[in-house]
């Protein structure tokens, strides 16, 4: 029998040919035009990490309406004083941050502690996935980062009042358990506007990232209700390959083109053997010992993850013939050295946005895709400093009394430690003079009994969650009798204890 034939033209006009109809066009001839429809008293997201993946322009043609005002800003942290969105913090444009990080913003800091801005400080790692889930319609997750501290018990205070005293504090998270593991629920971030920054972009609103650009802007880019685009080349439709496409048009509002130069924060050059040797050594502490130290943990074939400091520091010291894979949550697995003088490059930084390279065989992605991996345990090894250990593995490290820098990665890091070994690389007593190493904590937490090794100028400690410390390797020349006096925890001395091998 035979079928009849299925039409595949409606009123003989055929749907395939693009020249039939009407040709999408998202291009916006500046950022001013971008912009004419932005409200005020909304939420914006705005990507970037350091200077690398900011859509300056897009926020420059927003600091220039001065009627625009009332934003609550979701971004990793709010530029620099006058650079990014520090410039929106000048304007009094900005009336809340939601951010995981202050760092060296003094403005941004001052704003906050005297009640001119309400910040809701929250992991980086949170913020990521707050952002990609409400971009694929989850209005809640639970995840294992930050239980335990005050992020979950609601006491970060978000506004003060201009005398100092706290005038709205955080509210608790709800907690469950699961499969014996303990989480607390986070709700999802569903955003009216975002601006990101692309490397390339067509009229149809398709869009690619450069090397490390991606970091936040992928998942904020998918979670507005308008997203606005900044891209360093606008290009033909077909140019970008389907597989390379990283924000697919169905997400992208409208397009400009970037008018701004890229900015790199901190450059940073490889250095020469001896120059490295100089940097290390020679402080106030045996910086050089706890680096080539840290560097021991290595092991061939380890993912590992390296805070800001003497972490970083490390890998320049890995014995010959070992290959780790360095991990960065601003989105690369693979991370290389330190450029040589012209390699540097803005869409390539460190989490201390410092310069670096890329390794062969690195891969690269967003910030989201880069915590889930953490989370999960994909990581081996993450190394990163402290203010305070306790006996029992608790870590303090991203609040003194009375400053505030941020949490940065940690919390996230520091959230699988059965799948991922947490090594901490600090002094062993403050500027005071005062032990690290304590019975219990003082300052807030920032993961509960998760430090599994403690490596100081004097000795290395291993952590057990509940026996406590066992001490394993003292410096050349130092007692054990004087790292008790300097270590306020009790501690078990290893039947095979040995001298620290730098």
């Amino acid at each position: 029998m035979k079928l009849p034939r299925i039409a595949t033209t409606i009123g003989r006009r055929d749907f395939s040919s693009s020249t039939q109809r009407r040709q999408i066009n998202k291009l916006c001839a500046s950022a001013q035009d971008a912009i004419k429809d932005v409200k005020g008293s909304t939420t914006l997201l705005v990507g970037g990490f350091g200077f690398s993946g900011v859509p300056s322009s897009l926020i420059n043609a927003l600091r220039d309406r001065s009627d625009l005002k009332d934003f609550t800003v979701v971004s990793n942290n709010a530029g620099m004083p006058g650079v990014g969105l520090g410039q929106l913090l000048d304007t009094k444009q900005i009336s809340k941050m939601i951010a995981s990080f202050i760092g060296e913003n003094k403005v941004f800091e001052k704003m906050y502690l005297t009640g001119e801005l309400s910040l809701e400080l929250t992991p980086q790692g949170t913020m990521a996935e707050k952002c990609a889930a409400g971009a694929a319609g989850v209005p809640a997750f639970y995840t294992p980062a930050a239980y335990g501290t005050i992020v979950q018990t609601g006491e970060l205070p978000v506004r003060y009042n201009s005398d100092g005293t706290v005038a709205l504090m955080s509210k608790p998270k709800e907690t469950r358990e699961f499969n014996g593991k303990s989480y607390l629920m986070e709700e999802s971030i569903f955003a009216d506007y975002a601006f990101v920054k692309v490397h390339k972009a067509d009229r149809m609103g398709n869009c690619q990232f450069r090397k490390a650009q991606n970091n936040f802007n992928e998942a904020m880019g998918k979670n507005a209700k308008v997203t606005l685009v900044e891209t360093d080349h606008i290009v033909e439709v077909g140019e970008i390959a389907p597989e390379d496409i990283h924000l697919q048009g169905i997400y992208v509002s409208k397009v400009i083109q970037s008018t701004e130069p890229k900015m790199i924060e901190k450059t940073t050059f490889r250095k020469t053997p001896e120059e490295l040797q100089a940097a290390v050594g020679g402080g106030s502490t045996s910086r050089e010992r706890i680096i080539k130290r840290a560097a021991r943990e290595f092991k061939d074939g380890m993912h590992v993850n390296l805070g800001i400091g003497m972490p970083l520091a490390a890998p320049a010291f890995v014995e010959p013939g070992i290959e780790v894979i360095l991990q960065s949550e601003n989105g690369m697995l693979g991370m290389g050295p330190y450029p040589y003088p012209g390699e540097e490059d803005p869409d390539l930084i460190n989490p201390g946005k410092e310069t670096v390279t890329l390794n062969q065989g690195a891969s690269l992605f967003g910030s989201h895709e880069s915590f889930g991996m953490i989370r999960a345990g994909r990581i081996d090894l993450t190394m990163l400093g402290a203010l305070q250990v306790g006996m029992y593995g608790d870590l303090a490290n991203f609040m003194l009394p009375g400053k505030v820098k941020g949490i940065g990665g940690a919390m996230d890091l520091v959230a699988n430690p059965t799948k991922t070994k947490v090594v901490v690389t600090m002094d062993h007593v403050d500027k005071k003079g005062n032990p690290k190493i304590l019975k219990q904590c003082t300052f807030p937490l920032t993961g509960q009994r998760c430090v599994s090794r403690i490596i100081t100028e004097l000795a290395v400690f291993d952590v057990d969650v509940v026996n406590g410390l066992t001490l394993i390797e003292t410096a050349e020349g130092i007692t054990v009798e004087e790292i008790k006096t300097k270590t306020e925890a009790p501690f078990k001395i290893s039947d095979s204890i040995t001298t620290m091998l730098c």
